[in-house]
């Protein structure tokens, strides 16, 4: 199974809000990936069009995704709750060679769950303290509004502080991180799982740091 690498540039400050993530990378040049494997077909072969990209400054990441797809679901709105069953972008990382990462799960209308942990089970979830600091904006509003059939696009962008690491010691300093990026929808008509690196379980798990790629962060 190859493993993907991916640059993501290094810019010179970070936005005042996540509305302005967005233009900030297109005018930089930063362009989107695809968010495209399909690791269960026969069980789950919906797949919608999810893209995400990256970049980093000194002191945050900045992460923007774009999704069209057949409904869109917006259910969770309180952090910490089940966002996964929602129209989901989620983004998994290691920032250390410890065994251990974080998964910062997000659904549509900016609704957060982070986490920490070795794997899937025992996570220790980030109080919200951590999750209010990371900046959220999506185009379809942050409030719920159940399920919207028919083909919709829309768009997610974060600020990630690196102090929403919160079980590492801050400054956060490393020049590169092991992570993946997933689509899903767990309670929507057509569940799907999408990644970017491709996972190799036989049933549907996000929670696998030996499938993550490798992500570059520039100087």
């Amino acid at each position: 199974m190859t493993k993907k690498t991916l640059k993501a540039p290094l810019l010179p400050f970070t936005p005042n809000t996540a509305e302005e993530v967005s233009s900030l990378l297109d005018n930089h040049g930063v362009t989107y990936q695809a968010i495209e494997t399909i690791n269960w077909t026969e069980d789950y072969p919906y797949a919608p069009v999810a893209e995400f990209r990256i970049a980093h400054t000194s002191d945050a990441l900045l992460i923007d995704y774009r999704v069209t797809e057949d409904e869109v679901r917006a259910v969770e709105q309180i952090d910490g709750g089940h966002v996964w069953e929602d129209s989901c972008c989620e983004f998994f990382s290691s920032p250390a060679d410890d065994g251990t990462y974080y998964n910062i799960e997000c659904n549509c209308i900016g609704t957060l769950l982070v986490a920490h942990g070795h794997g899937r089970d025992n996570r220790e979830m980030a109080p919200q303290t951590v999750m209010d600091k990371i900046m959220r904006y999506s185009s379809l509003g942050r409030k719920t509004f159940g399920v919207r059939s028919g083909k919709s696009s829309w768009q997610l962008s974060l600020i990630v502080p690196y102090t929403v690491y919160f079980k590492h010691e801050q400054p956060l300093l490393c020049d590169q991180m092991t992570a993946n990026f997933y689509k899903c929808g767990d309670k929507m008509t057509q569940s799907h799982f999408l990644s970017w690196n491709p996972i190799d379980t036989p049933l549907p798990d996000f929670h696998r740091p030996e499938c993550f790629g490798t992500l570059l962060l520039a100087k």
